[in-house]
């Protein structure tokens, strides 16, 4: 009877201990990341990074329609504290595996909602669960992040959001370059999508999200004029919606709901992601947003062939040297395939244009399209066909199109203008990704938001726009604008996942010569800038956008384009500072390549080859030619032997890039 006695009193006490408890400290598996979070009245965390506060006590909260989310009065009735530490596969992306080693912390709140906190090496995560089996709506999710001084924000803005009303920024293709400035000189009358970076003190934040399911995606914005504090805005759930957009694909939103989600039983919210970088290539390294992804639901990923895309719309269908008419017709798509056939690249897509336009209904194919002929023809010579469809067009009949379209051979669908993030929208992302799975089919989503996890849970999903990528030049009248956001996007969107920037111009110019043409487009800086962006940028369906005609009349730059993987068992970044310039190595197997981008400085540049087991090795380099200042697309293509230990030097040009192979001898 004593024993029981002493163990019902230590249990009391560990209760009374437990109830009591209102501070808590998380720190990272190296102790030099730490949160101390805070359940006083509200939740609050904050983050201190080598003991420097960057980021102040900074709220969370839900408020939901049944009085019952943690937004007030918050009280701890558990906590449980952890580690994980294990090797996540990641077949289809920028390493074959990745390490995922935290420390974490889960505290059980009351009326069944917790908040699970974990800290890495190289961030600080948090999400919101809530097991209750009643349906609810969530009236407003509280995400804050309180700044201790005035640090610089690299953001990207709605486009002309300070020309439309907060309402009107939730359509967006997310896709803007980045305004650099103070968090006290930012908007609050302009949305800012994810992800987006705050430096203050050496250190850089790059705040995002993950398993984005089912739950409108996050936008942020400045608190007021002067403030050092952004705070979370989400799109409130579509009540009316209206087809419309563009060519009727698009469902437009005509009115909204008081509340942005609707919850029918036990779930888990996305995480909020704040990766640290005590240099900017620590975030062009870090992998937080794939290990937070919900774990796969694909059993078989054995059909799943990521590769190179023949594209057709960059370049406007624009072929010569044939005796038949160009343009959305099977001729022109039979010469895409034996293209694609002859270098080896993987895929052709169709895009917009081979169903009858303003329908939206993809079992309309024009009738200067034979698709069955096409498929089949594409399938003699070991292509795969990829078809683009608009976001209402897949969603309205989904499996049937899926089914359909499987059955005729085709590999996937690029799904384009979704153009919103509300609760609709991102449901939509899962269910596509799990029919197109069911008919084995990939997905490349366009007109979408950053990736957030979905290619993990589905690794089908080979790719999302979500970038301010090439297409823009087709008609962006800034002369120098894209080669400073080259530099950018390494260290910001792509930590939010793999993208579809749709590098491979073969016409190219320095910004005084560069202007848009729709018809005959042409890319900001040189030849090997192109060619290095296939190394420096994540894109396991990688888009060759130029004509078939311009790259066979350049088969050095062809071969090696074609050549490089589009995934990897191991990436590194090696050196870059945001904005200015970024190299990045990326080995398959026994080859490695090393590919470096510079803004519109000429840079001479040391390759650290650290990396390279100890050899000799034979080395193919593309390196800016000498005239390439004045004429972008003067390059040298050099073959040498690099024994390690020796320098490897390379000078790039205004607007320039190298890339290289080594293979060991």
């Amino acid at each position: 009877m004593k024993k029981i006695a002493v163990l019902l009193a230590m249990t009391c006490v560990g209760l009374c201990q437990a109830a009591a408890q209102k501070s808590f400290v998380l720190s990272s598996p190296d102790g030099r990341v730490k949160t101390n979070i805070v359940a006083e009245g509200k939740l609050t965390y904050d983050l201190v990074v080598d003991n420097r506060q960057v980021l102040a006590p900074s709220a969370i909260g839900m408020e939901t329609d049944d009085g019952k989310g943690p937004l007030k009065k918050v009280k701890v009735t558990k906590w449980k504290e952890g580690k994980r530490d294990e090797q996540v596969p990641s077949p289809f992306y920028r390493a074959t595996a990745m390490r995922d080693y935290c420390q974490t912390l889960t505290l059980t709140l009351k009326d069944g909602w917790s908040v699970e906190f974990r800290a890495y090496n190289d961030g600080v995560a948090y999400r919101l669960a809530c097991d209750a089996r009643k349906p609810y709506k969530v009236v407003h999710e509280t995400v804050d992040y309180c700044f201790p001084s005035d640090g610089t924000a690299t953001v990207p803005y709605v486009r002309e959001g300070e020309k439309k009303t907060i309402e009107q920024q939730f359509m967006t293709s997310f896709e803007n370059r980045y305004t650099v400035a103070r968090l006290s000189e930012l908007n609050p009358g302009n949305l800012a999508f994810l992800p987006l970076t705050v430096e203050q003190e050496g250190v850089v934040l790059c705040l995002t999200e993950s398993h984005l399911e089912n739950y409108p995606g996050l936008f942020l914005k400045s608190a007021g004029k002067g403030s050092y504090r952004l705070e979370g805005v989400h799109a409130p759930y579509p009540k009316e919606l209206k087809q419309g957009g563009h060519n009727m694909l698009q469902m437009v939103v005509q009115s909204r709901e008081p509340y942005i989600a609707k919850v029918e039983g036990p779930r888990t919210f996305p995480w909020r992601i704040a990766m640290v970088g005590r240099a900017d290539k620590d975030l062009a390294n870090n992998n937080l947003t794939y290990l937070l992804g919900a774990p796969s639901r694909v059993a078989d990923t054995s059909w799943i062939r990521p590769g190179k895309v023949a594209w057709d719309w960059w370049n406007d269908w624009n072929i010569q040297g044939v005796d038949f008419k160009a343009g959305i017709n099977t001729e022109t798509y039979k010469y895409y395939i034996d293209f694609a056939a002859k270098y080896g690249v993987e895929y052709v897509i169709l895009d917009e244009g081979w169903a009858v336009n303003k329908q939206a209904d993809l079992m309309q194919v024009v009738p200067e399209i034979d698709l069955k002929a096409i498929v089949d023809y594409a399938k003699g010579k070991g292509v795969g066909i990829v078809l683009w469809a608009g976001y209402y067009a897949f969603d309205r009949d989904m499996e049937n199109v899926c089914r359909h379209y499987a059955g005729m051979g085709v590999k996937g669908f690029k799904v384009d203008f979704m153009d919103r993030d509300d609760q609709i929208v991102t449901d939509f992302y899962y269910r596509a990704a799990a029919m197109a799975a069911k008919y084995k089919l990939v997905l490349d989503f366009h007109g979408a938001f950053k990736p957030a996890g979905i290619n993990r849970t589905y690794p089908n999903v080979l790719n999302c726009e979500g970038v301010n990528g090439l297409e823009q030049l087709k008609w962006g009248k800034d002369k120098e604008a894209q080669v400073v956001y080259d530099t950018q996007i390494p260290f910001i969107r792509q930590a939010g996942g793999p993208m579809d920037y749709t590098q491979g111009a073969m016409r190219n110019a320095v910004s005084r010569n560069y202007y848009p043409c729709n018809t005959e487009p042409m890319s900001q800086g040189t030849r090997c800038r192109q060619l290095a962006l296939y190394v420096v940028l994540d894109s396991p369906l990688n888009m060759m956008c130029d004509s078939p005609s311009n790259y066979m009349r350049e088969p050095e730059c062809t071969d090696f384009i074609a050549a490089v993987p589009t995934t990897w068992d191991e990436t590194e970044v090696l050196d870059g500072k945001m904005g200015e310039y970024v190299v990045t190595m990326r080995r398959k197997g026994d080859v490695w390549y090393v590919g470096g981008i510079t803004n519109w400085d000429a840079r001479d540049l040391v390759v650290d080859t650290s990396f390279l087991p100890k050899g000799t090795y034979k080395v193919e380099l593309f390196r800016d030619g000498v005239n390439a200042d004045r004429k972008a697309e003067d390059y040298r293509r050099v073959e040498q032997t690099y024994t390690v230990g020796d320098t490897l030097q390379v000078h790039l040009a205004p607007g320039g890039g190298f890339a290289m192979r080594l293979v060991r001898q």
